[in-house]
């Protein structure tokens, strides 16, 4: 197969960041897909209903025509029922996030105790607004490589089982274990899966040298969960879908004593999603998994327009413009087998 055309895509989870660098960061996506899952951990977070407006319509300021997105809600310790209720009404906000404290990129004001905020999970779980995770803990006991594992053994369990009208998505799943906490749970447990951890594992961070474009959290992990990763994605199952997480950071940021944590993937995602399809001879499946699944989970229509991916080696820029600086795409300066063309 050289040639698959499918509906335009969606981004169901996905950073813009804000202020001068926000209209190439929705550029960068928008080009391709036709909604996004914003994520909230800006500085300041989007921690309210309001706030979660404001950022809709900064987005659609710079966006262009056809392009939606849907702004998440931060969760902190003083969350309320009510702010959950604000938000589902919004029309805005299709979900919230949880962001362990300390577990990634501005979330430092994030959840300490999950389970002190009961009352606001049985409130997602009356009004229907998903809850979406970024599955690891903190402990600095535990091995940066098990922090998934551990936190949805610890977490991830007791949320399925004490709120099992919950819906609930595993963000950027990277486990074999990820995998199956999905599997075992409802029919409400799902789970987004990234390009760059479909096609890359923990030796890709040290090849040649430290790579500090293909550090993300969570981190890249062994083969074995690479695999299992990408049998869920082609696997037909409904519970996995498209997220990219794309994250910009401006080079010196990535490129510094300290790195910042994020794959920059947006121009060129849908490609790197068709190679690991591809690759496993499973192609034909990447249309309901990138344009399908996931708009059906959150309860949309999907797209009735389309899009048309040409095998066709295409070239990588070593970095694009990002505000006043510049961003590294991941595979920056190789190719892509695969490009998108007019429908």
């Amino acid at each position: 197969m050289n040639e698959l055309v499918l509906p335009r895509p969606d981004d169901w989870h996905l950073h813009l960041r804000d202020g001068p660098v926000l209209r190439d960061a929705v550029a960068a996506t928008a080009a391709v897909f036709g909604r996004a899952l914003v994520m909230p951990n800006l500085k300041p977070p989007i921690t309210t209903t309001e706030a979660a407006r404001a950022y809709h319509d900064r987005i659609r300021l710079v966006a262009p025509p056809g392009f939606t997105p849907y702004p998440a809600l931060y969760l902190t310790d003083a969350t309320t029922p009510a702010e959950v209720r604000r938000a589902k009404a919004s029309g805005v906000v299709l979900a919230a996030k949880l962001y362990p404290a300390g577990a990634t990129t501005h979330s430092d004001a994030g959840v300490t105790d999950v389970r002190r905020l009961a009352p606001v999970f049985a409130a997602m779980e009356e009004v229907d607004l998903v809850l979406c995770l970024h599955g690891e803990v903190v402990d600095p006991d535990v091995d940066v490589f098990d922090r998934e594992a551990v936190f949805l053994e610890r977490t991830g369990s007791w949320l399925v089982e004490t709120f099992p009208r919950l819906r609930l998505v595993l963000e950027h799943v990277t486990t074999a274990q990820g995998v199956g906490f999905v599997y075992s749970g409802h029919d409400r447990v799902a789970a987004t899966i990234t390009p760059q951890h479909l096609l890359l594992d923990r030796n890709d961070l040290f090849v040649g040298g430290l790579q500090p474009h293909h550090y993300c959290l969570p981190v890249l992990k062994r083969r074995l969960h690479r695999e299992a990763l990408l049998e869920a994605a082609i696997s037909g199952s409904p519970r996995f879908f498209l997220g990219t997480d794309s994250a910009p950071h401006p080079r010196h940021a990535k490129e510094s004593a300290c790195g910042c944590a994020g794959c920059f993937t947006a121009p060129h995602a849908l490609a790197l999603y068709a190679e690991a399809f591809d690759q496993a001879g499973a192609l034909a499946r990447l249309p309901d998994f990138a344009s399908g699944f996931g708009a059906d989970f959150y309860g949309l229509p999907r797209a009735t327009t389309q899009v048309r991916l040409v095998r066709r080696t295409t070239s990588v820029p070593q970095a694009y413009p990002f505000g006043s600086d510049e961003v590294v795409p991941l595979r920056a300066g190789g190719t892509v087998a695969w490009q998108v063309a007019p429908a």
